[in-house]
């Protein structure tokens, strides 16, 4: 009995949210909404226009050091095991390695926007 009323509440739960994102929204559409590019750029300009190569490399560093604290993720498990001493060491040596690798690109001017 349980899981029918469980089903059935689900069931109207989304039936109920579906009901409403379609009544929400306002369906009138305008000449930003409709234009293909929602990025800033201008539609009607030209495709081909310079980047700024700072931001790919600041975006490269952000996607290393997002990657990096990846590998923390599992210490939380590892701090069960039958040495939390090394965890803590492997964690330590991580974080070290990451905050070294910031403050050498914040003092080489990797991280500034402008020159």
């Amino acid at each position: 009995m349980n899981l029918l009323i469980m089903l059935t509440t689900t069931m109207f739960i989304s039936i109920l949210l579906m009901i409403i994102s379609f009544w929400l929204p306002q369906t009138l559409p305008d000449a930003e909404k409709l234009s293909p590019y929602e990025c800033g750029f201008d539609p009607l300009g030209s495709a081909r226009l310079p980047f700024s190569i700072r931001f790919f490399l600041v975006a490269i560093l952000f996607l290393l050091f997002d990657l990096e604290i990846a590998l923390l993720l599992p210490t939380p498990w590892a701090t069960n095991s039958s040495q939390p001493m090394l965890t803590i060491l492997w964690t330590s040596t991580i974080i070290a390695l990451l905050t070294t690798g910031l403050i050498y690109e914040w003092l080489q001017g990797g991280l500034d926007w402008a020159e």
